[in-house]
């Protein structure tokens, strides 16, 4: 499966020269499988970019999975311009949110006075399907779920092709056990052996201890869970809004440092916007 990032900031999009290279965008992950169908993850202000990206390569199918409904998680999703064509088929994840589902929570947002038109304005073949949730797969991709410690819950991924494992776990906090969230034995459990982990890196250790019940994960945490875990590659996701890429960098130097004190094969990186991988 190929793998590419169009968002990786948490909470707003932010921008200015000193956001360049780890990118302004909220969260959207792009997966194409190996058997040509593409999944998107999220509806964050990435999406937009990856809208545009589908129309220049002509592809006019796929199949959208949300994390949770919060806004930098789906508030692109207004601005996916294929939505406004008919040829377009998308196949969203339909599941509860609180009293809402899938089709109720996008009516919701693009009321009036929020958004100039309405999910039935939109000239796409939409098809919200109950099917896409617990154990499903798409094409030649397998996927499993969990609920992540977060503020109103949430859903992380695990997609495996080809004896390959790509694990998406964003806004999901390891310190603390929300309701519904499977403390860190479960999420140890979920990511083992992973090819490839996305976690929720919010925050700093000194960070933490004033933000802890936000529903982020201190980077030490989602470090031991790596390294308990036999992860292959780590990368930090959901950057802090206000994380410069020159801070980002610090941290990361600063995590390779105690990994190589600890003689870990671990490859840690930050997720930047348009970062590409082939598992």
């Amino acid at each position: 499966m190929d793998i590419k990032c169009w968002g990786s900031r948490g909470s707003i999009c932010v921008s200015g020269d000193q956001y360049s290279r780890y990118g302004g965008d909220t969260t959207c992950i792009e997966i194409t499988a190996k058997s040509g169908e593409t999944i998107i993850i999220d509806a964050g202000t990435g999406i937009r970019r990856l809208g545009n990206s589908l129309i220049q390569r002509k592809i006019d199918q796929y199949y959208l999975l949300l994390t949770h409904a919060h806004w930098d998680h789906i508030q692109g999703f207004v601005f996916f311009r294929p939505l406004l064509f008919s040829k377009v088929k998308i196949i969203i994840q339909d599941r509860k949110f609180l009293s809402f589902n899938t089709r109720q929570l996008f009516n919701k947002v693009m009321e009036t006075p929020f958004f100039p038109i309405g999910l039935g304005d939109l000239k796409a073949d939409m098809k919200f399907d109950t099917r896409l949730n617990d154990k499903f797969n798409i094409g030649s991709v397998n996927i499993e779920t969990i609920p992540t410690s977060h503020p109103g819950s949430g859903l992380g991924y695990k997609f495996i092709e080809d004896g390959k494992s790509f694990v998406f776990l964003t806004d999901n906090e390891l310190g603390v056990d929300h309701p519904g969230g499977q403390g860190f034995e479960g999420y140890l459990n979920f990511v083992r052996n992973a090819d490839l982990l996305l976690h929720d890196g919010e925050y700093t250790r000194a960070e933490y201890k004033q933000k802890k019940n936000w529903g982020h994960s201190s980077i030490q945490d989602v470090l031991e869970l790596a390294l308990k875990a036999n992860i292959k590659k780590l990368g930090l996701f959901h950057l802090n809004q206000d994380r410069t890429d020159d801070q980002m960098d610090k941290i990361i130097c600063e995590c390779q440092a105690d990994l190589k004190k600890k003689n870990s094969t671990l490859e840690c990186f930050a997720v930047p916007c348009n970062m590409e991988i082939h598992l």
